[in-house]
């Protein structure tokens, strides 16, 4: 599975030019996760020829020497001033703790790792993050593994998510409404 992933990336041209952006910051620790994944994966599964629309593409990083979300700001700016037709979304991981209980309501530990940050995601499918590195190999990011990703199934990663939020999410989201395959857990 990682390596259809892999190749899944690097044949999409949306998805390997903002991998190529993203490398362009010079970030040590990042990734392209969450629902751009998902969509490569479950519009491929479904023989969509056109990407689905997304809301926004995430990019998760890890800097615990720079927490200012001033810095989120101008790699947002960045990407955006290299791919304007995207609507990005940059996170440094190591700052999560800091605004998440103002926004969801209950506190969360520092994560320790961009991989901690992509193994505290809503949902195991959407748990996955893509590196490209300098010499164009990809980096899977996959705590949880690739199962739930390949399989169509939305199920809640308890690590960070409460059931309430989870229902929430499944319910706006919609998931088998644009891909049919799709398995909701609701347990």
């Amino acid at each position: 599975m990682t390596q259809r992933l892999r190749h899944l990336a690097c044949s999409s041209a949306w998805f390997s030019a903002a991998l190529a952006a993203v490398r362009d910051l010079g970030l040590s620790s990042w990734c392209i996760g969450a629902g751009a994944v998902r969509n490569l994966v479950w519009d491929a599964l479904h023989g969509y020829e056109t990407p689905s629309q997304l809301a926004d593409v995430d990019v998760a990083y890890f800097d615990a020497s720079d927490l200012a979300p001033e810095t989120e700001a101008d790699l947002q700016r960045r990407l955006h001033g290299a791919m304007p037709g995207i609507a990005w979304e940059v996170t440094n991981q190591a700052s999560v703790h800091r605004w998440f209980e103002a926004y969801f309501g209950h506190a969360v530990e520092p994560l320790a790792s961009l991989r901690d940050g992509v193994g505290s995601w809503p949902e195991y499918a959407t748990a996955v993050g893509l590196c490209l590195h300098r010499d164009d190999t990809i980096e899977v990011i996959a705590p949880h593994g690739l199962d739930d990703l390949f399989d169509c199934v939305v199920r809640r990663n308890p690590a960070r998510v409460s059931m309430a939020t989870y229902r929430l999410r499944v319910a706006q989201k919609n998931y088998p409404a644009r891909w049919p395959r799709v398995t909701v857990v609701h347990g």
